[in-house]
Order: structure tokens, then sequence, then C-alpha cells
């Protein structure tokens, strides 16, 4: 019985995520994640008692899901560049579907701000995790932790507001053409340059 509830305490936050990214927060309601989740809305207090509850796990689900990707870098490779190189690929994977629909995450912080702020800072505690890895790596290659860690915003500041024009325009190059260039701008400088 409780793995049964787990599995729509998942659907639910599944459905939750996925119509607060396209529809955003403010417009999706109760009754719709219950439609998209298959759970009737009775029971959706069960589960979630308000609907910052719900953006809470929402946001949780990101961060997890960022600390999972940075074990699979650090993993990839005992090489820093290509732990980098390996991030960046794996976030290029979603690229369709962030031009289509914008950052989730971002929109998360964004629309969770104003009703939900537990929910908006923890989803942005996503965003912490790939810059503070991002600058961890770089630091192992010469640099000076300042300029690491302002490296690392770079190339999160690079790849976001690719994303955001990206969709703007409905044109996939853009975001293709933003992570290539944050990839470059991570070309390790000669340490006289630290």
């Amino acid at each position: 019985m409780a793995k049964k509830g787990d599995q729509r305490r998942e659907a639910i936050v599944a459905a939750a995520a996925r119509l607060f990214w396209v529809n955003g927060f403010s417009a999706t309601s109760i009754a719709d994640i219950a439609r998209d989740a298959q759970v009737p809305q009775g029971n959706m207090f069960y589960y979630f008692r308000t609907k910052a509850d719900l953006a809470l796990a929402v946001a949780d689900v990101f961060v997890s899901e960022t600390q999972s990707l940075i074990l699979e870098a650090e993993a990839a490779s005992p090489d820093p560049r290509e732990r980098i190189r390996f991030l960046l690929q794996r976030l290029a994977q979603s690229n369709r579907s962030r031009v289509d629909n914008g950052c989730p995450i971002a929109a998360a912080v964004r629309d969770f701000r104003r009703s939900a702020a537990e929910a908006s800072a923890r989803a942005g505690q996503s965003f912490e995790l790939l810059v503070s890895f991002i600058a961890r790596e770089l630091q192992k290659t010469g640099p000076r932790p300042s300029i690491a860690m302002a490296r690392a915003r770079a190339v999160v500041i690079e790849w976001q507001g690719g994303i955001a024009l990206a969709h703007a325009f409905n044109d996939m190059t853009v975001l293709m053409e933003s992570l290539r260039r944050a990839e470059h701008s991570l070309q390790i400088a000669p340490q006289s340059a630290m």
C-alpha cells in the first residue's frame, strides 16, 4: 500500500513540475495537477496540504536531479575539464524542451517566489550546485577561487541566457551557440594569467 502511495506522490510531483513549467505556477490549479496525475482531486490533500508544499516537492526534485547530474560528471573522468564538458553535454540533452518552454528551474525560482518563497529558494539551490561544481573543477586547473567562481557563474549565465533567447526566438541554434560559447570560455588559460 505504501508503494502505491509513493507512486501516486511521484506522479503528482511529476505532473506538477510539468504543468508549472508549461503553464506557470499561478495558472496551474490543484485540479489540473490531479487530472494530469490521474489522482482523484479529493486525494490531493492527503499528499500535499497546500500548493506551496507541492512547489517545494518540485524544487526538491530539481535539486536531487542536479545532485545526480553532478555525481555523474564527477564519475565521468578524472580530468576536471572533461567533467565540466560532460556536464555541459548533459545539459544540452534537454535543449529541445528548453527552447519550447524555457528553463523549468528558472521558471520555478521566479514563479514560486511570491507565494512559495521556500520553494523558490530551494529551486535556486540547483543553480548554486552547478556553479559550485564548475568552480571547484576549475580551481583544480589553477585559477584562484575568486576567478574560478566568476568563470563558473559566467558559464551558468551563458547557458541561462541562451535558454531565454532560444525560447524567445524558438531557435535551437541560439542555445547550441550559447553552450559552445560556455564550453569555449572554459579553455584553461596559462598559469601566468591566473
